[in-house]
Order: structure tokens, then C-alpha cells, then sequence
């Protein structure tokens, strides 16, 4: 892994050095734009409009637009100068639970090893974070942004996860349209709970993959291959205003999957006095459709930015 940061956690007076690793990576697929005539990727320059020619990066600063049109400048090394004390510390505040923090906070997980010394100090921490099963919450600066952070281990390494600050947090009540008192059946509230319960599987986080992003390296490869390509098309919906029919359609398709829910399903349902199966829980599969790959290829530029069909 590449060192990303070097400093050191804090907590009363124990100074623990340590080096920074990205814990996570972007799997997205990076795409360059392309003149369409000539294939050529398209670049970009700084330009300045007022006075019509290209800027270098020596030649920019920093602003904030106060009002309308209106700058504050800010030289490169008068924003370094703000974070320069505690640009290298990570220091733990307090000690909670991580049960009380809300996942909203989260933001980016990193992974914090040992420094060239003080392995015995880290170990310390370490061991004391696990029995205890406190985690600390701490405060960081790292590119000149100053985040709260979550200390917690994770496998035998100590992490450290941003948060949000409380006020960058958006209240869920400037949400539209949110419903103060809700009006529920009982009987779809049983369904409800039901449905749940019947999807309700202990997390395995290998099982799940970036569905879209395998697709698109699919229709890469198929593309570069020359192959024809098969497009599926749009799955059939069924648009089902009432809501105990989609429940119980929803339980019927859980039906269908395993034996043992099916018979749980029958003896809930029993008892909440749930209509009759709904209809389109056995939809037939649409057969694909082939194109060759130029067609495809026109289709994929014209519909750029677009989600391509889904295979089923």
C-alpha cells in the first residue's frame, strides 16, 4: 500500500507515530471524451474569459465570493499556514461507543499502521480499544480540511473513519413532503413485517457486486473483441397501485425461492387474514434481442450519459 500521510495519534499525553493508508478504492470505470468524427480524446485548458488566453496554475489563486462578483484572494501558502500545527496530529477527544453514532457521519475509511517506531505504543492502543470497545473520536486535518474522525480497530489494524461535522449534516425534516402521522393498516403492517423478516439474512458482504460496473466491462470487452452484442431488453413492470397486492405478491415471490419461507409465509399469512397471491409473481423472462456491435456502438453514443439496459 502507498503511504498517504504520516503523523501521529494522540490521546492525554501518549503520542503514537503512524502512517495513513486508503482502506478503500474507487472501482469506477473512467471513461475519456472523444471528438466523435475523429476519435481524438477532447482536452481542457484554464482560460481566463475576460482576458482571452490560457492560465498556468502559478497564476491562479484562491477566492471566495463574498457576494455577486465580489473576491476575497487567498494566496496558496496563507490557507497552508492555518493547518500547519495540526496538520500531523491526530488527537482523540473523547471515547464512546460506536453504537451511538449514526452512519450518516461516516465518510472515508482509512487504515492507520504502525510508524518506523513506537510499535509498542500502537499495540497498546490497539489491545485497549478491543477490550474495552470504545472507539475514539478525534480530530484531523488532511489537505487542509479539517474533519472529526472515528479511531476503531478493524481486523488488527487500527482505522480512522471521517465524519461529518453536526451542522453539515442536513435535517431530515427539510425533506418535501415528509409525513408527519402515518395512517397503516394493521393488516398491512403485518404483511409489511412479514416481508421483512422473510429477507432477513445475516450480511455477507462478498455476495454483493457492482452489477452495472460488470456489465459495462462486458460490453467492453465484447467491443473490442468485435462480437455481437445482446441487449436486453427493459424487464416488464407491473404497475400495482394496491399496496396488499404488491405485499403479498412480494411474500409469494420469497415463496418461490426457498421451502422453508413458504411455509412460514403460509402460517403468517394465515393468521394476519391476507388475501389471495397477487398476480405477475411468475412473469414469464423477455427473450434477448441481438444487435451486431456497430448498432450497439451508435446506440451507446447517442445515449451517452444514459444507463444501459440491465441484464435480468
Amino acid at each position: 500500500m502507498h503511504t498517504i500521510w504520516k503523523g501521529a495519534i494522540s490521546f492525554g499525553l501518549v503520542n503514537i507515530p503512524v502512517k495513513m493508508y486508503a482502506a478503500t478504492e474507487d472501482k469506477d470505470i473512467s471513461m475519456r471524451m472523444l471528438h466523435r468524427d475523429c476519435g481524438t480524446p477532447i482536452s481542457y485548458s484554464r482560460r481566463c474569459p475576460n482576458c482571452e488566453m490560457p492560465v498556468e496554475n502559478e497564476a491562479i489563486v484562491k477566492g471566495f465570493e463574498y457576494e455577486k462578483g465580489r473576491f476575497v484572494r487567498f494566496e496558496k501558502d496563507e490557507l497552508d499556514a492555518l493547518a500547519a500545527d495540526a496538520s500531523r496530529e491526530i488527537k482523540i477527544l473523547d471515547f464512546v461507543d460506536l453504537e451511538e453514532i449514526d452512519p450518516i457521519y461516516f465518510q472515508k475509511t482509512y487504515y492507520l499502521g504502525p510508524g518506523d517506531t513506537g510499535a509498542n505504543a500502537y499495540g497498546l492502543l490497539q489491545q485497549a480499544l478491543k477490550d474495552t470497545g470504545k472507539i475514539g473520536i478525534a480530530r484531523v486535518t488532511i489537505r487542509n480540511k479539517s474533519s472529526l474522525a472515528a479511531i476503531r480497530i478493524v481486523g488488527n489494524c487500527i482505522s480512522m473513519e471521517t465524519i461529518f461535522y453536526p451542522d453539515e449534516i442536513r435535517p431530515a425534516a427539510q425533506v418535501p413532503n415528509l409525513q408527519t402521522t402515518m395512517n397503516v393498516s394493521d393488516k398491512e403492517l403485518t404483511m409489511a413485517k412479514m416481508l421483512i423478516e422473510q429477507l432477513s439474512v445475516p450480511f455477507e458482504p462478498e455476495k454483493y457486486h457492482d452489477e452495472y460496473r460488470e456489465q459495462v466491462m462486458e460490453l467492453i470487452e465484447k467491443k473490442i473483441a468485435g462480437e455481437e452484442i445482446e441487449i436486453a431488453p427493459e424487464p416488464r413492470r407491473t404497475n400495482v397501485i394496491d399496496l396488499m397486492a404488491a405485499l403479498q405478491a412480494s411474500l409469494e415471490a420469497a415463496k418461490d425461492k426457498s421451502p422453508d419461507v413458504a411455509a412460514a409465509t403460509d402460517r403468517g399469512a394465515a393468521g394476519a387474514g391476507a388475501p389471495g397471491a397477487g398476480a405477475g409473481a411468475g412473469a414469464a423472462k423477455p427473450k434477448r434481442t441481438r444487435r451486431k456491435a456497430a448498432g450497439a456502438e451508435d446506440d451507446a453514443k447517442d445515449g451517452a450519459g444514459k444507463e444501459p439496459a440491465r441484464r435480468r
